[in-house]
Order: structure tokens, then C-alpha cells, then sequence
């Protein structure tokens, strides 16, 4: 008889303790899977290796970084920094960049990247990104939607089924080369559907990383410790955290408050004990989200800002990082 505990493919962060697997034959129907939250989902989907997995891998085959931004809570700043690290990439125009929103109940990249109410042209190539400059594109459900306050009411199969519409049939091939230099995902809060569908699809492509955003209480922190194990379990290599809103800076005398006080030491308290790298911290400024409504580069338009400055410290460093491991890997 077959053995039915030993886990195959990405095991969700909330699976019960003898979980088989997702890919497992008897995923959703095995004895240890009665009272698991993604009985469901397991249950539903094809069992054994997706066979789109190699399609995903030959869409994106020319994609030199992939790079997944996660948050264990919810409100940190995560898509606000996406969106920021996007236009920050994209500002060297000989770099292509692609950014997918997979937040599908919740996608504000859009709004945020100054895309609203465009819509999503498909060719034989595939879908067509929104492109926000000739080498930054952005793919998000928000674009499918009739109208911007329409919800997605969606169950885990129906979002994941959206997610691989993303990663398989869009042409991102925009470059000289046909190459994109750099994918960010944008994924919503926790560790559920939406995570174990892109990690999974993206399996045989690989991942270059995960920047895992938070804020500085311990309310936050306690859920990027989830992330991280979340990233742990599926092996997706973490670049690094960045902790958002860290401060006030006061424009008038540059004297800075601590409007979310880290009670157990934030970010960088969480990143010395899980030994990770602490990519930087943003200080609040309202700027930031003047920008986002608009749909600005933040980091454009209030350059001089301590805030702009530490996003760019960040982003360099997370360039560093991919490079230097997409080295090592070849």
C-alpha cells in the first residue's frame, strides 16, 4: 500500500499535521485531511503534477528575476512598496519590468501605478500587460472588473485558476532581447491560496526571492514570523525584510517620532533571531500616499525625502542580492 504522510509538493503553512500533500493522489480524500481548511481546494484540483507547470516555465523562461513581495498582515505598505520598487526598476531604461497582481480580492496596483480603467487587449501572443511605461507592465484583475467597486467573490479554485492565467498567457516579451529583466508578484496578506498557487506554478521556473514587508509592532510582526516559515516550508528563498512606516519625520525640523512603537524590537530584532537580512527601513510620510492616489513615482517627485532615500537604499540592495544569488545558481 501506498504511503500517504509523506508530503509531496508545497505543504500550506495551516495543513493538518499528516498532510499528503497537494500533489498527492489522495489530496482532500486521505483520512489525515478530514478538518484541514484547504480540504477543499486540495479535493477540487487535478491530482499528480500540474501539466502546466512546463507551459508556465517556457512562458516565463526568458524572465532573468522573479521576485514574490509578501506581508504577513495585512495594511503594511506592501503593494505601496511593489509599486514603488517597480518604478524604481523601471527607472533605468534599459532594464524591462513586469509586475503581476495577484491580490485578486483586493488589487489597488492600478490605482497606485496610475493604470486605472485600462483594458486588457489578447493577440495570439497571448494577454497584453497595461503598460504604464514602455518598460514597466503591470497585469491585475482589476483591469477584467466592469467597474472599480465591483468585488471578487471568489473560492480558492477560481482565484488559483486566475493566478495561471497570469503566469501562462501573458506575453511579456517586451524587451530588445525578448527578455524581462525583472517580475515582482504581488500577493495578498498570509499564507493561503493565492501564495501555494504561485509558488507551485512557479516550481519549475524558480523563484529568485521573497521581500517580506511589515510594520514595527509586534501585532505585525508576530505574522511575518508565519511568512518566514511559510517561505521556510515552501523553499523559497527569502532576500530579505523591510520594515515600512518605522517613523515620523517631521518636514519642518526633520525630528523623527515613533508612531508604531516596536515593543519587541521590530524588524530588526525579528531579522538578528531568524537570522535574515534586514533590507531597510521607510519612515511614514504622508507624500507616499499622495503618490499612490495619484498614481506618481514617490521616489521621482520627492527625491530629497528620507523616505526616498531609504526606498532607494532598499531597492539597491535588493538588486545586489538577486544578482549575486542568480549568479550563484548558474
Amino acid at each position: 500500500m501506498a504511503d500517504v504522510t509523506a508530503p509531496q509538493g508545497t505543504v500550506p503553512d495551516d495543513a493538518n499535521d499528516h498532510c499528503v500533500g497537494p500533489e498527492h493522489e489522495q489530496a482532500g480524500r486521505a483520512s489525515g485531511c478530514e478538518g484541514c481548511p484547504n480540504q477543499e481546494i486540495c479535493a477540487t484540483q487535478a491530482s499528480g503534477p500540474d501539466p502546466d507547470l512546463s507551459v508556465v516555465a517556457e512562458r516565463l523562461r526568458n524572465v532573468q528575476h522573479k521576485i514574490l513581495v509578501l506581508s504577513g498582515k495585512g495594511g503594511v505598505g506592501k503593494s505601496t512598496f511593489t509599486g514603488q520598487l517597480a518604478f524604481a526598476l523601471a527607472s533605468d531604461e534599459e532594464k524591462e519590468v513586469g509586475v503581476v497582481d495577484i491580490d485578486i480580492c483586493g488589487p489597488s496596483l492600478p490605482r497606485i501605478m496610475g493604470c486605472e480603467r485600462e483594458e486588457i487587449h489578447r493577440s495570439a501572443a497571448g494577454w497584453s500587460p497595461i503598460y504604464v511605461q514602455d518598460n514597466l507592465g503591470l497585469m491585475s484583475i482589476a483591469f477584467m472588473l466592469p467597474d472599480e467597486d465591483a468585488a471578487v467573490i471568489w473560492r480558492g479554485p477560481k482565484k488559483n485558476g486566475m493566478i495561471k492565467q497570469f503566469l501562462k498567457d501573458v506575453d511579456w516579451g517586451t524587451g530588445a532581447d525578448n527578455t524581462l529583466d525583472y517580475m515582482l508578484i504581488d500577493t495578498p496578506p498570509g499564507t493561503s491560496d493565492e501564495h501555494l498557487s504561485v509558488v507551485q506554478l512557479l516550481k519549475n521556473s524558480g523563484i529568485s526571492g521573497a521581500v517580506i514587508v511589515t510594520t514595527p509592532q509586534e501585532v505585525a510582526i508576530q505574522d511575518v514570523r508565519k511568512e518566514i516559515d511559510f517561505c521556510r516550508k515552501a523553499n523559497v528563498p527569502i532576500i530579505g525584510v523591510v520594515e515600512n512606516m518605522s517613523g515620523f519625520v517631521c518636514p519642518g525640523c526633520n525630528g523623527e517620532s515613533r508612531i508604531f512603537y516596536p515593543t519587541t524590537g521590530g524588524a530588526s530584532a525579528l531579522c538578528k533571531d531568524l537570522n535574515i537580512p534586514l533590507l531597510g527601513s521607510i519612515p511614514l510620510d504622508p507624500s507616499i500616499g499622495r503618490a499612490c492616489d495619484s498614481g506618481s513615482s514617490f521616489i521621482d517627485t520627492h527625491a530629497d525625502s528620507p523616505a526616498a532615500k531609504a526606498y532607494l537604499q532598499i531597492i539597491d540592495r535588493i538588486k545586489q542580492i538577486v544578482v549575486s544569488t542568480s549568479s550563484i545558481r548558474k
